[in-house]
Order: C-alpha cells, then sequence, then structure tokens
C-alpha cells in the first residue's frame, strides 16, 4: 500500500504541483481513507519527501543507464534531457520550483544530492568529449561543471522564466543548445547542428 500510495501521490504532485495537491485529494484519487495515507505518511511534508527522493533514484539509475552506452557525450546530453522531461512529466507544474518555494527543506536535501550527482556525471561527460576532439581544450572542466548545474537548475525558477512565455521542454532544449555551443569544437559542432537538425524534423 505504501509504494501505491507514493505511486500515486508523485502522478498528482507532478502534474498538478506539490502545493495544490492534498492529503484529501491523493486519498479520493486512490479511493481510500486519509487515514490510511497517514498510517504510512505521518504529514504531507513526508509524503513531499518520499516523492522526492523516489524521483531523484529512479531518474538516477535511467541517466547511469544512459551513461552506460557511451554514446558521444553531446548525444549522451540530449538523451539526458528527454529521459528527465519524460518522467518530470515535461515539468508542466514547475516541480523543482515549487519544491523550493514551498518544502525548502527538502528541496535543499535533494539540491545537494543532485548537485554531487550531475558534477560526477558532467565530469565524465566533459573529459570524454575532450579526449574525443568534440570539446574544446582550453576549458576549465571544473568551471563548465558547476556553471551547467547552476544554469540547468536555474531555469527552473518559474518566477525568472515563466511557463506562459517558456515552454519546459523548449527551454531545456535552449539550454543545452547554449551550454554546448560554448564549449564544442568545429568536430562536436557538426555533430551538434545534425542532432538540433533531427530533432526538428
Amino acid at each position: 500500500m505504501k509504494n501505491k500510495i507514493l505511486k500515486t501521490a508523485t502522478e498528482l504532485f507532478l502534474s498538478q504541483g506539490f502545493k495544490s495537491i492534498t492529503m484529501d485529494d491523493i486519498a479520493k484519487e486512490m479511493t481510500i481513507s486519509k487515514k490510511t495515507i497517514y498510517t504510512h505518511y505521518s504529514t504531507k511534508e513526508a509524503i513531499v519527501e518520499a516523492t522526492a527522493k523516489n524521483l531523484f533514484d529512479n531518474i538516477s539509475k535511467g541517466v547511469d543507464q544512459i551513461c552506460s552506452l557511451e554514446k558521444n557525450p553531446i548525444e549522451e546530453l540530449y538523451d539526458i534531457k528527454r529521459y528527465v522531461i519524460e518522467h518530470l512529466k515535461g515539468e508542466q507544474s514547475s516541480p523543482m520550483y515549487q519544491l523550493q518555494k514551498y518544502y525548502p527543506k527538502v528541496h535543499n536535501h535533494l539540491r545537494k544530492q543532485q548537485y554531487d550527482y550531475m558534477q560526477d556525471c558532467m565530469l565524465v561527460n566533459i573529459s570524454r568529449g575532450l579526449e574525443e576532439g568534440l570539446f574544446r581544450n582550453n576549458i576549465n572542466i571544473q568551471f563548465i561543471s558547476r556553471i551547467y548545474f547552476k544554469g540547468i537548475t536555474g531555469i527552473k525558477d518559474a518566477d525568472i522564466f515563466p511557463s506562459d512565455i517558456f515552454n519546459p521542454s523548449e527551454l531545456q532544449d535552449m539550454y543545452l543548445e547554449y551550454h554546448l555551443r560554448g564549449i564544442v569544437t568545429p568536430k562536436g559542432r557538426k555533430i551538434l547542428n545534425n542532432l538540433i537538425q533531427s530533432n526538428q524534423d
């Protein structure tokens, strides 16, 4: 039952946001009593925290599988982007922004996990890009990996990038292209241009 509650809560939070969904909404969706939910999760924050952890764990596993394929580093980043958007339901409800605004303790803990995980991934990705001649050899790897994290998390701020102006999926595409164009070699640029063209076709 606990896993079913978590699965339902996750779907509701992602589609409608962490703020708007109540324990009553989850109980109604599952046709169970609110008391049943409280036997597994004592507060709404507890279920929000469990949802955030579950999402992070599942997305991390999927990203690990993508990285294990060892495609070229440019294509790898696009595959990761697609996977994350798919599992966050297109981020139409701005889940990370809502988490930061209404559940800062949960958000801060998750952000630390995200940073540690993404830093490791990006260092490997950039190093491979250098080895394969796709990224410029005069870039500072530590700087690029950190500025990527700041950018990819920063574009989730709905105050600065409101969804009525920026479609979340298109915003991810714009940021990824912006990031890559700053570090690719002519060889890497050809791959990037081909990927962008194939995504538009």
